[in-house]
């Protein structure tokens, strides 16, 4: 019954969908770190449901953090935030017939019946809030080291928003606080369309988030079992509906040969740079310093409208299900702020295993700005020299 996760900063999820409160607990956060509740209170709205493209359950996550902080700054002792759960309707769940796609099933075998099924109990995406709350104490630590995290929706319905630029410090400017984050407002308009267009037939949508960090140091991350892909991997795929990461070129990298796939070093500012990011800014399981760049795949939400045949687990016969309640026609746009939070979480464990945990607690100068629409001068990240060439290619 594992619901921790990390090595140095760990991380516990706990309640249900329909209990009355879910929550979060970080343990081996540095002791004397400030809290942002303003950044806080920013992540948990973009992943609050918004208009007619998300489900009408809409919380006020109204979150207490009950130990672990004292004075606004965090005492190096376990902390714990809950979360309560209000705007809940548990009568349009039925135990007997699980949601083809859903975890209904599974929580059935595994737990005997004994498990909280309303609104898929523990399994919920509703438990995400609990991560994003933890994850905007690990962004704020990041972005304290100079390190930023951001992600787009690539493709949806199979509408293609553009990808990051060589100047990634802009773009991650662009996206902080949309709650659809795209690039190209056309492709935004069209992916809402394909939404609404899918929920108005009671069907759901899925799509592709791109993610990026910058600033990351190099030598970070362990061979074989702790990479920092496999590290990173296996907490995004503890997000409800992700069923496919890749890393840099990822498939690609079937289709190409050994002098495509490889990013050649260089020397600019005494800096060892790689030409482009193939292999999304990791050798060995090991950090080089270049950004690290995934693609996230994000099935069509389960719960939908259309009848689909199942199975009646108390007469154990065909059945059909015509599902109730509310739910959304797709979670894409609202998981990009989960990405993020689980990204932030894995980066600071692995930077406390690195430098110890201490090294959270760090702030370093910024000596660049992010960009505010005033000029186009590039932005650049003093710290590790991020001044990417013109010819340099994001794209894996």
């Amino acid at each position: 019954m594992k619901n921790t996760f990390g090595n140095n900063l760990t991380v516990t999820l706990f309640g249900e969908s329909h209990g009355p409160e879910i929550g979060v607990v970080l343990d081996g956060l540095p002791p004397g770190l400030p809290i942002d509740d303003a950044l806080i209170r920013q992540q948990l709205d973009l992943r609050r449901p918004a208009g007619k493209i998300s489900t009408s359950r809409v919380e006020r996550d109204a979150y207490r953090i009950v130990s672990g902080v004292y004075n606004n700054r965090t005492t190096g002792t376990p902390l714990c935030i809950v979360v309560p759960n209000s705007n809940t309707y548990s009568s349009d769940y039925n135990k007997d017939l699980p949601r083809p796609g859903h975890a209904d099933y599974t929580a059935e075998c595994k737990y005997h019946g004994y498990q909280d099924y309303n609104g898929g109990g523990h399994f919920s995406g509703r438990v995400t809030v609990a991560l994003v709350a933890a994850g905007a104490i690990a962004l704020s630590i990041l972005h304290r080291l100079q390190i930023e995290v951001g992600t787009h929706i690539s493709e949806l319905a199979g509408i293609q928003d553009t990808t990051f630029t060589n100047d990634p410090f802009r773009d991650l400017s662009r996206l902080e606080k949309s709650n659809f984050p795209v690039f190209s407002e056309s492709a935004g308009r069209k992916m809402r369309a394909a939404i609404e267009s899918a929920a108005a037939q009671g069907d759901s949508v899925g799509g592709i988030l791109e993610t990026i960090v910058l600033g990351f140091p190099e030598g970070v991350g362990e061979p074989w079992f702790d990479t920092v892909e496999g590290l990173l991997a296996h907490a995004i795929f503890s997000i409800p509906a992700v069923k496919g990461v890749e890393f840099g070129a990822g498939f690609g990298f079937a289709r190409m040969r050994g002098s495509q796939a490889n990013d050649a070093f260089y020397m600019k500012d005494d800096v060892v740079c790689t030409r482009t990011n193939h292999n999304a800014g990791i050798n060995g399981g090991i950090t080089n310093g270049m950004p690290i760049q995934f693609r996230t795949v994000i099935k069509p939400t389960p719960s939908i409208f259309i009848p689909q045949k199942t199975v009646n687990m108390k007469t154990m016969e065909n059945d059909v299900l015509s599902l109730k309640g509310r739910h959304d026609p797709a979670i894409v746009h609202r998981a990009r702020v989960v990405v993020d939070s689980v990204t932030a979480l894995v980066l600071c464990d692995l930077l406390a295993g690195r430098f110890g945990t201490d090294f959270l607690i760090e702030t370093r100068q910024p000596e660049y700005e992010l960009d505010d629409g005033s000029d186009d001068e590039p932005i650049t990240d003093g710290v590790y020299e991020y001044e990417f060439d013109e010819d340099f290619d994001p794209r894996p």
